[in-house]
Formats: structure tokens, C-alpha cells, sequence
């Protein structure tokens, strides 16, 4: 996979997330178990890409950075 698709699966699972009722707890945990497995996805790549981050948070801002740099790019998905 390329760094693009896991940081439009990895976005779109943070998205979902929020989506989700608290009072769904189940669906909750498995999209954050899908979420922090694209997470990690994303860091492996982007190390293997020699794209620099600090941490996992500032690997995340730069995952929705990547997205809607696309997005303004190609006008969307």
C-alpha cells in the first residue's frame, strides 16, 4: 500500500470514529482497534518513505494534511 491509501483508510476510520454514538460502545472499540492499526501502518510507512515526524500525533496532523492536500488537488475523493 501507499502512503496515501493507509492515510485515506487511517482518516476515514478517525472520522467514523467520531460518527459513532457513546452508547455503541462495541462499534467504538472496533473501529479504534482498525484505527490504531492503520496508525501504526501509517508510522511504518512513513518511516520507510523517510517522511519525518516527530510522534504519533504529529504523524496523524500530517496524515490530514496529506488528505486535504489531495482533496484540493483533485477536488476531492
Amino acid at each position: 500500500m501507499t502512503v496515501l491509501e493507509i492515510v485515506r483508510i487511517y482518516t476515514d476510520l478517525v472520522k467514523t470514529e467520531r460518527e459513532i454514538p457513546e452508547e455503541e460502545p462495541q462499534a467504538k472499540e472496533k473501529i479504534n482497534a482498525l484505527r490504531t492499526k492503520y496508525h501504526e501502518l501509517l508510522m511504518a510507512k512513513m518511516r520507510e518513505e523517510r517522511i519525518d515526524f516527530s510522534d504519533r500525533f504529529d504523524a496523524a496532523a500530517k496524515a490530514f494534511a496529506l488528505v486535504r492536500e489531495e482533496e484540493t488537488k483533485y477536488g476531492g475523493k
